[in-house]
C-alpha cells in the first residue's frame, strides 16, 4: 500500500485518576494522579505511536479537562476534527488501582460522557461505507443497571463486527516488570489494528496472524511497564526489541 488506511475511533474520553502509591483500594490512597484515558482514545493514540493514521470521534464536556484530552489527541497526531464538546454534560471522570490481589477496582464519575446512540449512527454509517469494524465491549458492569443489561446490550450490536474471538487460542506473551496495567489492552488492539489495515489479508493466513498478535502481546506487554495509558504506549522498535 502506498497510502495508510485511516483507522476511525468513536467512544469515549476521559480522566483516570490513579493513587501515588501502588497496590492500595481506591479509599486507602492518599492522593492521585491524572492521566487522559478511556479506551478508544488509547487505542487512537497507539495506533500513531506505531505509524499508522487514527482519528477519534467523540463527544466531551466543555470544560478543562475535556480540552485537554482533544490537546493530547492532538500532541499524538491523532485527527480530533470529530471531537464534540457539549456545555450540558461533563467529562467523565475515573478513579482505577490495581489491588494487592492483582484485580482493577473502578469508580466512575459520569454526567453523562458518552452517547449510545452517536455510537449506533456511527456504526451504520461505516457499514454501509463497507468499512471493517473493530468492537471492544470493555466491560464495566458498575456502569449498567445489572449483568443482563450489559449482556443485552452488548450483543444488540454484536452481529455488527467484522472480527470475533469465538474460539481459544494463546500466543506466547513476554515476561516485564509490571507497573500499571491500565492500557496493556488498549495497546494490544492498537497494534493489531495497524497490521489488520496495513494487510487485511492477514486474518486468512494463521502464520501472519500469529506475528501480528506476537507484535501486539509485545506491545502490551511494554505498556504496563510504565504508568498512565498513554505515555507508556510503544514504538515498531520497542515492541521489535522486545520480540528479538
Amino acid at each position: 500500500m502506498t497510502t495508510k488506511s485511516l483507522i476511525v475511533c468513536f467512544g469515549e474520553m476521559l480522566i483516570d485518576f490513579v493513587p501515588d502509591t501502588a497496590e492500595v483500594s481506591l479509599a486507602e490512597s492518599h492522593g492521585f494522579l491524572k492521566a487522559p484515558g478511556g479506551a478508544p482514545t488509547n487505542v487512537a493514540c497507539a495506533i500513531t505511536k506505531l505509524g499508522g493514521s487514527s482519528a477519534f470521534i467523540g463527544k466531551v464536556g466543555e470544560d478543562e479537562f475535556g480540552r485537554m484530552l482533544v490537546d493530547i489527541l492532538k500532541k499524538n497526531g491523532v485527527n480530533s476534527e470529530g471531537v464534540r464538546f457539549d456545555q450540558q454534560a461533563r467529562t467523565a471522570l475515573a478513579f482505577v488501582t490495581l489491588k494487592h490481589n492483582g484485580e482493577r477496582e473502578f469508580m466512575f464519575y459520569r454526567n453523562p460522557s458518552a452517547d449510545m446512540s452517536a455510537h449506533m449512527a456511527a456504526m451504520k454509517a461505516a457499514k454501509e461505507a463497507g468499512v471493517l469494524l473493530s468492537y471492544d465491549p470493555n466491560v464495566r458492569l458498575p456502569l449498567w443497571p445489572s449483568s443482563q443489561a450489559a449482556r443485552d446490550g452488548i450483543k444488540s450490536i454484536w452481529n455488527q463486527a467484522d472480527f470475533i474471538k469465538s474460539f481459544k487460542g494463546r500466543v506466547d506473551g513476554f515476561s516485564v516488570k509490571t507497573i500499571d496495567t491500565t492500557g496493556a489492552g488498549d495497546a494490544f488492539v492498537g497494534a493489531l489494528l495497524v497490521s489488520i489495515a496495513k494487510k487485511p489479508s492477514i486474518m486468512q493466513d494463521e502464520t501472519k496472524l500469529k506475528e501480528a498478535l506476537t507484535f501486539a502481546n509485545a506491545c502490551g506487554a511494554i505498556s504496563t511497564t510504565q504508568k498512565g495509558a498513554i505515555p507508556s504506549l510503544p514504538t515498531v522498535s520497542d515492541a521489535q526489541a522486545l520480540i528479538a
